[in-house]
């Protein structure tokens, strides 16, 4: 409590946008809920690129300034209902990836959010695991389902397959059926191969776009000029879908007289695509690895190693017990 009786909160906020550093414990109001949205007492937190790069230049996808309070992914249980609220009651577990692209403000011990921008949490999911799912399940769901309609005997090139996005899009097109092509270093293979994947490319081996051939659709997590390499990979008729803004220096005119359709997805808050990530959890075919869990203290160490960019599978932040 403040001194005027304020509930108050631990969070994680940054005046200036900056490195690691900027990160900071503060104290602050704790928030209330309004009509249709619920408060949740957070107990993980999921560390994603967004938010080094929200960090890192002060805005990123959400246009505000600093000071603001990082984090898209949230795990944790209802405390309190806003009017209108029929979806959750308090003591219900739930996840989500609320405001996106605006930061929902995970990095602390209370949110509040649209409810139906959460999910029920699957019941063999704890906080830890719940927190790393949405934005990374979602974005990989959108893309290959709802973008790319994936369907059963398509060839799907998964780039960065180890990563946060790229281990759950290998079991995610598992999951469709589909003959997935990943590529990792040599060091994740087996890794990747226990989570389905078919076929394997070390990129620091093996050139991916001479190696591979006939795919149906690509899904680039990278960007650079993995997408007008990625062309050469791709059946007339097929699709490469980034997660990363194309640049302006992509071939679309390459693209279209390939025949070949290039589109970039940005993932957004999803209630149905959450719950289809549930079920999947639920019947055991998608599972979320966890590379390293931090207490939210220590959001700037968790930073510094998501950016080495050598993680497999994703970071979490504990919040609560």
């Amino acid at each position: 409590m403040s001194e005027t009786g304020t509930p108050q909160m631990r969070a994680i906020s940054q005046e200036i946008a900056g490195g690691p550093e900027v990160l900071k414990v503060i104290t602050t109001a704790r928030p209330v809920p309004g009509p249709t949205e619920i408060l949740v007492r957070v107990h993980a937190a999921g560390v994603n690129p967004a938010d080094w790069k929200t960090r890192n230049d002060g805005r990123f996808l959400n246009g505000s300034e600093p000071p603001f309070i990082l984090g898209f992914d949230v795990s944790g249980v209802v405390e309190a209902v806003g009017p209108g609220v029929t979806l959750f009651e308090p003591g219900d577990k739930v996840f989500g990836m609320p405001h996106f692209p605006h930061p929902a403000g995970a990095y602390a011990e209370y949110v509040t959010a649209p409810a139906r921008q959460f999910a029920h949490l699957p019941e063999n999911l704890d906080h830890v695991r719940g927190a790393a799912l949405p934005l990374a399940a979602l974005t990989a769901w959108q893309a290959l389902v709802d973008t790319a309609s994936v369907q059963p005997g398509a060839r799907v090139l998964i780039h960065a397959a180890a990563g946060g996005v790229g281990h759950l899009a290998v079991q995610i097109a598992k999951s469709r059926g589909a003959y997935v092509i990943g590529t990792a270093r040599r060091a994740k293979h087996d890794f990747l191969r226990g989570l389905g994947a078919d076929e394997l490319i070390d990129y620091t081996e093996a050139d991916f776009a001479t190696a591979v051939r006939d795919v149906d659709v690509v899904l680039d997590t990278i960007g650079g000029d993995y997408g007008a390499r990625s062309l050469r990979t791709l059946r007339p008729g097929g699709s490469l879908v980034s997660i990363l803004p194309l640049a302006e220096t992509f071939p679309a005119d390459q693209a279209r007289e390939a025949g070949v359709r290039a589109v970039f997805v940005l993932v957004e808050p999803d209630r149905s695509g959450l719950q289809a990530v549930a079920g999947l959890v639920d019947s055991g075919e998608l599972t979320v690895n966890i590379d390293t869990v931090v207490p939210l203290e220590e959001a700037a160490k968790a930073h510094t190693l998501g950016e080495t960019g050598r993680t497999t599978g994703k970071i979490v932040l504990t919040v609560a017990p």
